[in-house]
């Protein structure tokens, strides 16, 4: 009796091995309902939030030795957070990366030519992983869903093609015209998802091509605009909202990459103190983005298409008439 108390107290003694990351997330992130990606999510955003605000605010120490360059520290700060928010949207909605961004990094006085490749090496990273993560996270199947792998191929050959047919055309078309119908066309295809929200469309390869064609002419004459009709026009094609996002963001990954290939061959050069701070903060959101997408219920993901689209087709048509 007394030998098997001792032989007890000596195994009660030992401790179970933990690594000192998890006892910290149990620690300071407890709770069941937080997934172990949002909790190691949290502490690596509180750190580089720490360590960017440490950079502005004690910027002759270079806590993050040249992530910046030439830029002062709480701009360097303000890209990041501002990559982060946007890039989550994109990553959870297919839509709203450069349409936002764009527009911000202007109004903070950066170079449409310092903007464009920043914003092409960031999209093309966060693509290409978020693409990766919905397959892991199961909302897309790259592998295995034969009708995945020809969205995204016939996608990214539109994309491709979309600069060159944009070029020859637009002497000839009036932008603002082309801008309106795909203004009312994006606001159209919003509609469509939310009439029928309920019902599973039956795909029709025909819708994509016509709508992934407008979408890449638009992207090659105005750089905008492909979220929307790429992700809503995949719904409204018979895809499902979940598989609408991942293929968005895999397909223009790999149109980014095609452009940034134009830029290198064009001499171009990569603004590394803008490119630097966009592309890390628009890569910490995808994990959460994708994940996001994995919680939701289908009809919710397609509810917040179909929303978005029509607030990005109203809002086109607002700027149209100011």
């Amino acid at each position: 009796m007394y030998a098997r108390n001792e032989s007890t107290a000596v195994t009660m003694s030992v401790p179970r091995k933990q690594s000192v990351l998890k006892t910290f997330l149990h620690k300071y992130l407890p709770g069941q309902a937080l997934p172990l990606r949002i909790r190691l999510w949290v502490v690596m955003m509180l750190g580089l939030v720490g360590l960017l605000g440490l950079h502005a605010a004690f910027s002759e120490y270079h806590f993050i030795p040249n992530i910046g360059g030439d830029l002062a520290g709480g701009m360097v700060l303000a890209v990041f957070l501002m990559a982060v928010a946007c890039e989550y949207v994109d990553s959870s909605l297919g839509m709203g990366y450069g349409t936002t961004l764009t527009p911000l990094l202007l109004l903070m006085g950066f170079e449409p030519l310092q903007i464009v490749p920043a914003v092409l090496l960031s999209e093309f990273c966060t693509g290409i992983i978020a693409g990766l993560l919905h397959h892991r996270d199961g909302n897309v199947d790259l592998l295995r869903d034969r009708k995945v792998r020809k969205t995204i191929i016939l996608l990214s050959l539109l994309s491709a093609v979309g600069a060159v047919s944009a070029a020859m055309l637009a002497l000839s078309i009036s932008k603002y015209w082309l801008t309106a119908i795909i203004a009312i066309i994006i606001l159209s295809v919003g509609f469509v998802i939310l009439a029928t929200i309920r019902r599973q469309l039956r795909f029709r390869a025909g819708h994509l091509v016509a709508l992934g064609a407008v979408a890449a002419f638009n992207k090659g004459l105005s750089g905008g605009g492909y979220g929307p009709l790429v992700t809503g026009g995949q719904v409204v094609s018979g895809m499902s909202g979940k598989q609408a996002v991942a293929i968005t963001s895999l397909a223009e990954g790999l149109t980014c990459l095609i452009g940034l290939i134009a830029y290198y061959f064009m001499a171009s050069t990569i603004n590394w103190s803008l490119a630097m701070p966009l592309t890390l903060g628009a890569l910490m959101s995808v994990p959460l983005a994708t994940l996001t997408v994995r919680k939701m219920p289908e009809n919710m993901v397609r509810g917040c298409i179909g929303g978005a689209t029509c607030v990005l087709g109203v809002l086109m048509i607002i700027k149209l008439l100011l």
